[in-house]
């Protein structure tokens, strides 16, 4: 048996895995693992919901040919990144055809105008989760829906992240008589790319919690050849390097947050400090390279001396 659907992101050859598992496009693996959990109880042959034989069947196949697939890609932290990205691919390849997108439903033109995009896609989501799989005859139908609302998400999504005063231009919808497609037009790549950026941060972040610093740098430097000018990216790699006791780095990148966004707390409250340190340490090497210093060596621990004292002394 096989599944086709042709509307939202299944239009352009590419199999919507968020709509399938019905989460949104920025859920995380917890959020995600929960949400396969549900539909794999609903879909399973044992079910009291799939009764009869033609039930099980059905089932069993959503289950192994859509749902499966669906989380074994969104699991992975380097399959779903690669999904992104292709998402990414996506937006950019429609902008340069200028291909039109249509839509069916009344949900996915709300969101077109919908004041609070978040809030309006979010809870979109969540209640057409309630009910996805209840009729497994009308489930192709609702990831379809499911699909036209991530589409219109990413498109309203433009900018989002970018550091940019004025909000970004939202897409728009030509009035049309009932139950007419409406066509509206393809988003710019940037929106793609700032869910990707997003999920740098968010992994950068989680490493972070775990001191995991090395492998948190290496997100937030992938994150910044993305998006070079992202205020927040700058302020939590400068608390990399402020944790690596790479001083100097971590003040460039400080100095680069406030430029972005003069308001950035972290920034404000770390940047102070690390020029005191260093200027302590430009007075300790000329105390230390005086002739009458004797053999007095600047402390270079990374464990204690100037890194020691910005988190509140030296560690034992």
């Amino acid at each position: 048996m096989s599944f086709k659907i042709d509307r939202g992101l299944f239009k352009y050859d590419f199999i919507d895995h968020h709509a399938v598992l019905c989460v949104p496009v920025d859920a995380d693996v917890k959020e995600i693992r929960k949400r396969y959990l549900q539909i794999a109880r609903r879909l399973h042959p044992d079910s009291s919901f799939t009764e009869s034989a033609a039930q099980k069947h059905l089932g069993n196949e959503l289950l192994s040919k859509l749902v499966n697939p669906a989380y074994e890609k969104l699991a992975g932290d380097r399959t779903r990144t690669e999904y992104i990205l292709i998402l990414s691919q996506i937006g950019k390849r429609l902008v340069q055809e200028s291909t039109s997108v249509t839509l069916n439903t009344d949900l996915a033109k709300q969101l077109v105008e919908a004041a609070n995009v978040d809030h309006f896609y979010k809870s979109a989501i969540a209640k057409l989760a309630q009910t996805q799989y209840d009729s497994l005859e009308q489930v192709l139908q609702v990831i379809a829906q499911v699909s036209e609302l991530n589409l219109v998400y990413l498109m309203r999504s433009a900018g989002k992240s970018s550091a940019a005063s004025s909000p970004p231009a939202q897409p728009k919808v030509q009035s049309s008589p009932p139950q007419a497609n409406t066509p509206i037009a393809p988003a710019p790549a940037s929106a793609k790319e700032g869910l990707i950026v997003e999920q740098y941060v968010r992994r950068a972040q989680s490493l972070i919690d775990k001191n995991q610093f090395a492998q948190a740098k290496v997100e937030l430097q992938e994150a910044l050849k993305l998006e070079p000018k992202n205020s927040r990216c700058h302020s939590l790699i400068a608390m990399v390097y402020l944790k690596q006791n790479q001083l100097k780095m971590a003040k460039i990148h400080f100095d680069n947050a406030l430029k972005l966004d003069p308001n950035d707390e972290t920034a404000l409250q770390w940047k102070p400090k690390i020029d005191r340190a260093l200027g302590q340490q430009t007075s300790d090497q000329k105390v230390t390279s005086s002739p009458n210093n004797g053999d007095k060596q600047p402390d270079k621990s990374g464990s204690g001396g100037l890194f020691g004292g910005l988190f509140g002394g030296k560690k034992k």
